[in-house]
């Protein structure tokens, strides 16, 4: 398992006490103490609109801090709370730091990666309609997943605006509105104070971290059955066994993400551990050892030895060579032509 899940006992502290009876779920206290870490790192930012001499070598100095310490970790305490509120109902204005006022400082603008995964990801599956779909692309090219990001850097937003609009989802559209203009407005008036302060903690953050999850994104969903495209089991894969579930609270367990998108953080391993079979016999791609990030790289440079290394062969799954296990990953990144394409969207 990730990071240990707090459980109120006879010995907790008054201050886990305290701070357990804010939260709904006492398995998720050490995002509250995340929290606390993010807003010393956002303290720091704000520290660097101050700094006049030798600026850069301690803007360096601390997107090294905020990458080591807490960008990866506040991404996914962002994507858990998304699915499961935080704060209890009594506490509600409290379910607005993560999304709100903390996002901005790690690349997230406000509002817009909530909108993005809950109100059209999960709906849509990474099937045709999903506007982060992988499945036009060959995903095993480096020029197809920079058409993929160059497409979601530049129109992205308005075909995520232009998405809610159609579906009539006012409540989503407002929200991404009002945080993408809010967060220009801002940076707008910030970089009148100090352009350089408002690069180094608000707009290069974003571009990293935009690129980072369309290449989390392609590393999630490159291995596609093409008669099976809307099954999580056919769509997804998962991570074992890697630094980033213990960091970033299971999130490499995917495939169940998608089958089950409330289901709490804790509890993906022993899901895993318990349903191998059915694994298996969905013929799922699973991979010990490293992260969707290695992924991402090893497919775009075209690695799939070392991808075949770190493939599981699940029970039930029909046993396989390496060069069996080769074929198989190359016809799951083969694109979809414009016909399979439209079969499968509700457009």
């Amino acid at each position: 398992m990730a990071q240990a899940a707090a459980q109120e006992t006879d010995n907790t502290p008054f201050y886990d006490r305290w701070l357990l009876s804010l939260i709904n779920d006492p398995r998720d206290l050490p995002f509250v103490y995340l929290i606390g870490q993010c807003l010393v790192m956002a303290a720091l930012g704000v520290g660097l609109f101050f700094v006049t001499e030798h600026f850069w070598w301690f803007a360096v100095g601390y997107w090294l801090l905020v990458g080591v310490t807490t960008l990866d970790r506040f991404i996914l305490m962002l994507h858990c709370t998304s699915h499961r509120m935080l704060f209890k109902k009594k506490y509600a204005p409290l379910n607005k730091l993560i999304p709100v006022w903390i996002s901005p400082f790690f690349g997230e603008t406000p509002w817009t990666y909530f909108v993005h995964h809950m109100g059209m990801h999960h709906p849509e599956n990474n099937l045709p309609d999903d506007l982060s779909t992988t499945m036009p692309f060959q995903r095993d090219r480096l020029s197809h997943w920079l058409m993929y990001f160059g497409r979601f850097m530049t129109i992205g937003i308005f075909e995520l605006g232009r998405y809610h609009r159609r579906k009539g989802n006012a409540r989503m559209l407002t929200k991404m509105a009002f945080g993408e203009i809010a967060f220009l407005l801002g940076c707008a008036v910030l970089a009148w104070f100090n352009w350089r302060a408002t690069v180094a903690v608000f707009f290069g953050p974003m571009v990293v971290v935009r690129l980072l999850m369309m290449a989390g994104n392609w590393g999630q969903h490159a291995f596609i059955k093409h008669d099976d495209p809307a099954n999580a089991y056919a769509n997804s894969i998962t991570c074992i066994n890697t630094r980033y579930n213990r960091r970033c609270f299971n999130d490499g367990y995917h495939i169940h993400h998608h089958v089950k998108a409330r289901c709490h953080w804790t509890e993906y391993p022993g899901e895993f551990e318990s349903n191998k079979a059915e694994y298996g016999r969905q013929d799922a791609i699973v991979f010990d050892g490293i992260d969707f990030f290695q992924v991402w790289l090893m497919l775009v440079t075209g690695r799939y030895k070392s991808l075949a290394k770190r493939f599981v062969q699940l029970p039930g799954a029909p046993e396989r060579s390496q060069e069996e296990v080769i074929a198989l990953l190359k016809e799951r990144t083969r694109r979809f032509s414009p016909d399979e394409l439209n079969r499968y969207s509700n457009a």
